[in-house]
């Protein structure tokens, strides 16, 4: 069986389903869906709802390896569900709630 590429289709799927099949990313964009609850300990480096968090406060958040959230986040990316943003030295990361929506419809309708 074929599995054709694209947004929504089966490849895009899997890969998002890679990159929220591991417990640490998925909690990350669990604390990135309400971004001022979950990191009101850090003091913003830039507005969280419009630019995101930066990482390195994920990083503390987390406890993980700074090169490790890294990695988390550039899985994060490829898969379309967070989109980057440089403040300064520091990367900031919010999701992506198009996409987050597209990959729900293509569930629906794919499943």
């Amino acid at each position: 069986m074929a599995v054709t590429a694209g947004p929504g289709s089966g490849a895009d799927l899997i890969e998002v389903f890679k990159a929220l099949g591991n417990p640490a990313r998925l909690q990350i964009m669990r604390w990135l869906k309400d971004p001022d609850t979950h990191f009101r300990e850090y003091e913003p480096i830039a507005d969280r709802q419009s630019v995101g968090v930066c990482v390195t406060h994920i990083q503390a958040k987390s406890g993980l390896a700074q090169s490790t959230v890294s990695s988390y986040m550039s899985t994060l990316e490829r898969a379309g569900l967070v989109r980057p943003t440089r403040v300064g030295k520091w990367t900031h990361f919010r999701r992506d709630e198009e996409r987050l929506e597209q990959v729900a419809r293509a569930i629906s309708t794919t499943i």
